[in-house]
């Protein structure tokens, strides 16, 4: 198992990725990493190479770069450079907590996508209350979807849900504004009926106040809805503690309280950190890509790693492309 990591994308990069990354092949023991970045900075960091090669380049896509343009100008960038290791077959998934938007032009101009799949989404998965999460697709790779594309990411979704993580016969649903038949708007009522013949056990519509109730172990969506759902979810949580913790710093009484109930608090809030699921899954592209979150730290990177380890272990990709060969999604006008 070949993983190739962006070890310049990212908030805490590189001392995060290389942390990350070190733990893995300290835990994995058939797995291979190549780091691709400033080779001075990363070996500040890497106090064991065991496994662990390092492609050296200074170049780096930021934030603040145009994603198409970067990709075709940048072509030395650690980024790029990541994504052909996959493209080469040197690697058999890659890795970046950098710039979306770069790794989504990366993925889909390098790596390329899965024949019978119109476009890749974005699938981070989320915490639910039982502790079992949920995946949700698309949170932004596309703003605009069809209703064939949503069927699409139904499909990956519940083969990724089912290979990766181990639920049978997974839950999907289709994120609406009401759970009854015939709600939505023109895109969500075509999406509706198409799911409903697709080789996935769609449960229906089910709207944003369930998504955390664990309704449906697939959710899917186009990027705009998801995006905002998805920010709306990180918000409120990191709102939530924030209350929590000012009110518990209020008097003595409270911070007396705040004592008792501190690693109760921890556990709470390590529940709701969907970085221990993993990154967000590229879904849709000819090999596994994970889009970890920008501020991952090192428990953050290590769950991406595993992430991507299951997908080619699972042959995720492979199940995905034989799908969508036996079937026939058409637009119904």
């Amino acid at each position: 198992m070949k993983i190739a990591i962006d070890a310049m994308g990212g908030d805490n990069a590189p001392k995060e990725i290389v942390l990350g990354a070190m733990e893995a092949i300290k835990q994995l023991p058939n797995l291979e990493i190549t780091l691709i970045g400033d080779k001075e900075k990363i070996s500040s960091y890497l106090t064991d190479s065991t496994r662990i090669k390092v492609i050296h380049t200074t170049e780096v896509i930021t934030g603040e770069d145009e994603p198409v343009r970067a990709v075709r100008r940048k072509k030395n960038s650690s980024l790029v450079l990541m994504a052909n290791e996959v493209k080469e077959k040197r690697a058999d998934a890659c890795i970046s907590a950098g710039n979306t938007g770069a790794l989504m032009s990366a993925g889909l101009f390098i790596i390329g996508r899965i024949k019978g799949i119109d476009r890749p989404a974005l699938s981070p998965t989320l915490p639910t209350q039982d502790g079992k999460g949920f995946v949700l697709l698309d949170v932004g790779a596309n703003v605009d979807a069809k209703a064939t594309h949503l069927v699409q990411y139904g499909i990956m979704g519940s083969i990724y849900t089912e290979k990766v993580r181990g639920i049978a016969s997974p839950k999907v649903g289709l994120l609406n504004i009401g759970t009854e038949d015939g709600k939505g708007n023109e895109l969500t009522k075509k999406a509706f009926e198409q799911l409903k013949k697709a080789p996935i056990n769609f449960v229906g519509n089910i709207e944003a106040r369930d998504l955390l109730n664990g309704v449906a172990d697939v959710v899917v969506t186009d990027g705009f809805s998801g995006n905002i759902a998805l920010k709306t979810i990180e918000g409120t949580a990191l709102t939530m503690f924030s209350m929590l913790k000012k009110t518990f710093m209020t008097n003595a009484k409270t911070k007396l309280a705040a004592g008792l109930v501190k690693s109760d608090l921890k556990t709470l809030k390590n529940q709701l950190d969907y970085s221990e699921y993993g990154g967000a899954g590229l879904f849709g592209l000819a090999s596994p890509v994970i889009k970890a979150h920008g501020s991952s730290n090192a428990r953050a990177i290590f769950s991406a790693i595993k992430q991507a380890c299951h997908m080619v272990d699972h042959n995720v990709t492979e199940t995905i492309e034989n799908t969508m060969k036996s079937i026939d999604l058409q637009e119904e006008e």
